[in-house]
């Protein structure tokens, strides 16, 4: 398995994309459509309209990088989020490739004391 930098940030496109689309194609909908830098420290997530595909691109240095995930019986649980992209966390993103529905996970809620007592 693959797997990415924890300091990653990852953001998710909403809507499904056309997945003839290659590197080329995906980076024009980055800067254009949602006004995001292609070449910052992001993996950015797409999915197709059956959500049965995951492509992945993300700046390397010296290129990108497009990895693509096609299941053969199931369907990813795309967040349902109302921005135009989803930000999520590299665990998510591990989830969500694992078929995880990440919305359904919820951890403890953050506890701030101000005594030990």
């Amino acid at each position: 398995m693959f797997r990415f930098d924890a300091s990653l940030a990852v953001r998710l496109h909403r809507d499904p994309v056309d997945f003839r689309k290659g590197i080329n194609g995906l980076t024009a909908i980055i800067e254009q459509s949602l006004a995001l830098d292609p070449f910052a420290a992001v993996v950015y997530g797409f999915t197709n309209r059956r959500r049965d595909r995951i492509k992945l691109l993300f700046w390397d240095k010296n290129g990108f990088w497009m990895l693509l995930k096609r299941l053969e019986a199931d369907r990813f649980t795309w967040p349902r989020r109302q921005q135009a992209v989803a930000e999520i966390t590299i665990e998510q993103l591990q989830w969500l490739l694992d078929g995880i529905d990440i919305d359904a996970m919820k951890p403890h809620p953050k506890r701030n004391y101000r005594s030990a007592n």
